[in-house]
């Protein structure tokens, strides 16, 4: 196991390490935990980094679990790595399999955010036997549907929906990296509209374009990030662009295709934290979830928006804490 030269992330996160796994070099933050403590596992959305999750780190850590807080393939010092095929949900699962598998813990809880929680739900659902727990922010957990989610994306919102225009080579890259400081101060921004509100914005705007990322004033509100924390996401991506993280908006019907034949239940216990005023993800997206997650516990953080452990990490970091804590002691 041998430390890498620190990223402008990594420098505010501690134990930061690089280990192999499922075939590639992974940097992470890693924590160990203490005697009879749980290692709890932190799964970054787009375009995130394991940075996302300083607030966490520290107060899981300060609780005695261990902690481990990957950048996920194609983000940040693990960077692009594989094909695009690569980068397809069974796979990003391995390379986490793969990382408890380097620093011989069999099984964790496992949180994740946005994209981040999507891989959480796999995990969950396909390597049941590596998860004590899991936890979502607010990303839901939903059966298998018709189409695949860009194509049901194209159907509902319409061809200028983001991860529909994400799908082709070159067109995200362009928008996002142009001007990537730019990219950041735009979309870091806590939510300017309730969903309410957001619901009477014009249907362009509804549709959720990629361009709304540069921060359309009628929809983001006020900046969530300090020029200092800003700047740490700005190199990152600065250095290795955008393809490693659009090429997870780009295998989104192969992961359907992979899950033809996958039961829907969720069996291990599972916490879905909603924020209540997220336009990516609200929280009517999570009904129904009881269903096909039975052993399911809900909370939803008020006065939030879509990036949740950054804007709410006093609320966030008590619901891990309570909950992990409960469920197991």
């Amino acid at each position: 196991m041998n430390t890498t030269t620190p990223s402008p992330a990594a420098a505010a996160l501690p134990g930061w390490r690089r280990l192999q796994s499922n075939g590639i070099a992974m940097a992470a933050s890693v924590v160990a935990a203490a005697p009879g403590k749980p290692t709890v596992v932190l799964l970054h959305g787009f375009p995130e980094l394991a940075y996302s999750w300083r607030h966490q780190i520290d107060a899981l850590a300060t609780a005695g679990y261990g902690v481990l807080a990957p950048d996920l393939r194609g983000y940040g010092a693990t960077g692009a790595q594989g094909a695009m095929e690569d980068y397809r949900m069974q796979n990003l699962a391995l390379d986490v399999t793969g990382l408890l598998d380097a620093l011989g813990i069999a099984r964790a809880v496992v949180v994740g955010h946005d994209f981040g929680g999507a891989l959480a739900w796999t995990l969950a659902r396909d390597h049941a036997d590596r998860v004590l727990g899991v936890v979502s922010l607010n990303t839901p957990y939903t059966r298998r549907t018709e189409t695949d989610l860009v194509e049901t994306m194209r159907r509902t919102r319409g061809p200028t929906h983001y991860m529909v225009q994400y799908q082709e080579p070159g067109v995200g890259e362009k928008l996002l990296g142009e001007d990537v400081d730019a990219t950041f101060r735009g979309l870091m921004r806590r939510p300017g509209v309730t969903l309410e509100q957001f619901a009477q914005v014009p249907q362009a705007l509804q549709a959720l374009p990629a361009e709304l990322f540069k921060g359309d004033e009628k929809v983001m509100g006020a900046p969530l990030l300090s020029d200092e924390e800003l700047a740490v996401f700005v190199r990152a991506y600065e250095r290795n662009g955008f393809t490693g993280p659009l090429n997870w908006y780009r295998n989104l019907r192969r992961n359907w295709e992979d899950t033809a034949n996958t039961p829907d239940r969720i069996e291990v216990p599972a916490l879905m934290v909603c924020a209540a005023q997220d336009i990516f993800l609200p929280p009517s997206t999570t009904r129904g979830m009881e269903r096909i997650v039975p052993d399911l516990e809900r909370h939803t953080v008020a006065d939030c928006g879509h990036w949740t452990q950054q804007e709410k990490p006093e609320e966030v970091n008590a619901l891990l804490l309570d909950w992990i804590g409960r469920r197991f002691p």
